[in-house]
């Protein structure tokens, strides 16, 4: 922008002297040269005022990292990579078998303890038992039914879904692989469907003219020639480089960074950029 309206000028300036025939001396080229600084200076000046920019900016999505919440080996990947997806969609399956073969035997045990608290039952109804026993059978019951719903549970969690609608991306799991429940070590990613997030970083003095509801102009290096339209969603408050935590340590300069700049959600509402 700077050397265009430069440029400009200085065809504006050859063309005058040469229109009008005015003779180059020590007066008239300074002036020239000076008037362009001063006009050119008070253009760009009053541009970056009323018109701030930000030549840094970047596109931000939610990404999930999908972590089991029960360990076993993979049995099946049904899902392609960058398909969307709906909530509730596969994503992978676990062997289910040792997790059925636990429900399976805690089944049994439910059984085994409905029978032998039926029993108590009646022998303490017919004043042939002790309370005690009774209340044992009753807890000893509800023991095994409640490890059979987390068992059933986890035989539910060995078919990994889709937690909202998305797609995974770079899909680098195989059957016969390892999955575990470790947080810090999640098998796939997993990218939200709503919707991105567009954020420009302007200089601290933008926030001069910057507001909430502004009209907005986005380029694109991969859509050169294009300006879509929008509008300022959120002009964020606080700066990362001022960020403190509890710590022991006293703030001193030595601690300050490099002058931080403001993040500016906004929000396309060009057509054209669905398209």
């Amino acid at each position: 922008m700077d050397l265009l309206l430069i440029l400009t000028y200085t065809a504006i300036c050859i063309a005058i002297f040469k229109i009008f025939k005015i003779p180059l001396n020590k007066w008239s080229v300074p002036t020239a040269v000076l008037g362009g600084v001063i006009l050119i200076g008070g253009l760009i000046l009053v541009m970056n005022y009323n018109h701030p920019y930000s030549e840094i900016s970047r596109q931000y999505f939610v990404t999930t990292p999908i972590v089991p919440n029960v360990s076993g080996q993979v049995i099946e990947v049904p899902v392609k990579g960058n398909q969307m997806l709906e909530k509730g969609d596969v994503l992978f399956r676990l062997d289910p078998v040792p997790f059925q073969n636990t429900v399976n035997s805690l089944k049994a045990r439910v059984e085994g303890a409905k029978l032998e608290f039926e029993r108590t039952e009646k022998l303490y109804k017919a004043k042939a038992g002790s309370k005690r026993d009774f209340d044992l059978a009753r807890s000893s019951l509800d023991d095994q039914k409640a490890q059979l719903a987390q068992a059933e549970y986890d035989l539910d969690q060995t078919t990994v879904r889709a937690p909202t609608k998305g797609y995974a991306t770079q899909i680098i799991l195989r059957p016969g692989m390892r999955a575990v429940n470790l947080p810090l070590r999640p098998v796939m990613v997993f990218v939200s469907g709503e919707e991105h997030y567009i954020i420009g970083w302007f200089r601290q003095n933008s926030l001069l003219r910057l507001e909430v509801g502004n009209e907005a102009e986005v380029a694109f290096d991969g859509v050169p020639g294009r300006v879509f339209g929008g509008e300022v969603q959120i002009v964020v408050p606080a700066l990362a480089e001022g960020q403190v935590q509890a710590s022991g340590n006293l703030i001193h300069p030595g601690m300050a960074p490099r002058p931080g700049r403001i993040g500016v959600l906004i929000r396309i509402t060009d057509p054209r950029y669905e398209a």
